[in-house]
């Protein structure tokens, strides 16, 4: 007696077989895309407040203002990276706020002390990151508890900052005074320095010119004012005869230029007031006044008439037809404005060779024909408050201070 097995029963189970593995094969695709999103998603936060961080560590310079601008800078930074798939509003669950920015000092205590402030610390977590496909097994299963429709991340960043391994000074060279050592090589901070038209730079803590990439050409010295970045510890610097092409670099920073100068190319600095015996008879101690005067985006005077710069400072400028727009919601200092004027300076050896770096203010134009002038010691530029504009790469043990992360 034979017995036959239904054909169609077989199918049945089939069917049944298929949307068991279907459904499993669901779930694996399920983690996989849907982990796989809150990963990018997490890597583009972290990314966020890196920027973060390094904005506003770089801020950190213990002075008074230095909290205030540190978390401007850091949301400003971290908010101008895309967010949640590349959404440039973070899909609209809520971007950097104040609040996820907070400082440490040394021993890495809280702290909210610009004197003190050493670390900061960007923390973010992004909510309602919506869950394609295992809110669907939620669905499925009934179990919406075990399959949620959304998930979060959560990102940290802290950053510090430290000595630069390379630097972008300017291509001048400061020697240090008879006997002095590190880290002000007998200067004071608030000493007046003449930068001297002479080749190099002379004995007794004067400045001259030094070409930064070891060469003797004049060319080379206008070059490297206006970019030049690579200066390391242990380099020999050149000693250039300055041609007279250099002052229009350099007068630009101060928002002076000839016919074809462009501020909005050739950047000035956020002032251009100009510091000499006529205008600070003290002849010492401008920056707290340049400062202030950056504050205001003042021009060398008020109506940006090279004439007027003229009267101001005792220089002769009659070779420039043109002084940027002075300090008004469209002036060219407030529109086209950098960190221009604080500057990092190599110090070296009697053999020319790198030691360590000073920072300085530029305080005034130079003039046609040349003639020597001056700029405003502020200290090592290592220092843990120093005002020098941070630059070159991290991991070195002398010049500016650049942001660094930690964690």
């Amino acid at each position: 007696m034979q017995v036959h097995t239904s054909g169609r029963r077989q199918r049945g189970a089939m069917i049944i077989t298929t949307a068991l593995v279907l459904l499993f094969l669901l779930g694996f695709m399920g983690i996989a895309l849907d982990f796989g999103h809150l990963f990018v998603v997490r890597t583009e936060l972290q990314t966020a407040v890196d920027s973060c961080a390094l904005a506003a560590a770089r801020e950190l310079d213990k002075q008074g203002t230095a909290i205030t601008r540190a978390q401007s800078a850091g949301q400003t930074a971290g908010n101008a990276n895309r967010v949640n798939m590349q959404s440039a509003t973070w899909s609209g669950q809520g971007q950097l706020v104040l609040a996820d920015i907070t400082f440490r000092d040394a021993s890495y205590a809280p702290t909210v002390d610009p004197a003190v402030a050493t670390y900061a610390q960007c923390v973010h977590t992004q909510p309602n990151i919506v869950i394609w496909l295992m809110k669907s097994m939620g669905a499925f299963s009934g179990n919406a508890a075990a399959y949620p429709a959304t998930g979060s991340v959560f990102a940290s960043a802290v950053a510090t900052r430290a000595s630069a391994q390379t630097t972008c000074p300017i291509p001048v060279a400061l020697k240090p005074k008879a006997g002095g050592v590190a880290p002000n090589y007998g200067l004071s901070v608030g000493d007046w320095v003449k930068l001297i038209q002479a080749q190099n730079a002379s004995a007794g803590g004067e400045i001259g010119w030094a070409n930064l990439d070891g060469s003797n050409s004049a060319s080379e010295t206008e070059s490297e004012l206006n970019n030049y970045c690579g200066t390391e510890v242990g380099d020999t610097l050149g000693t250039p005869g300055v041609q007279t092409s250099v002052v229009d670099v350099w007068n630009q920073r101060f928002g002076i230029y000839k016919n074809s100068g462009n501020p909005s190319v050739q950047r000035p600095d956020y002032t251009g007031y100009a510091y000499t015996a006529a205008t600070w008879p003290a002849q010492s101690n401008a920056f707290g006044d340049f400062l202030a005067k950056r504050a205001a985006f003042a021009s060398c005077v008020g109506t940006g008439k090279v004439k007027d710069c003229e009267d101001l400072t005792g220089l002769s400028l009659n070779s420039f037809q043109k002084l940027a727009a002075s300090g008004n919601a469209t002036g060219g200092h407030k529109q086209y404005g950098l960190d221009r004027r604080v500057v990092t300076v190599p110090v070296i050896d009697g053999g020319g060779r790198v030691i360590d770096y000073a920072c300085m203010l530029m305080l005034q134009p130079l003039t046609i024909p040349m003639s020597d002038t001056w700029l405003e010691f502020r200290g090592n530029a290592g220092a843990a408050g120093s005002p020098c504009t941070t630059s070159g790469l991290a991991g070195g043990t002398a010049g500016p201070l650049v942001p660094v992360l930690v964690r």
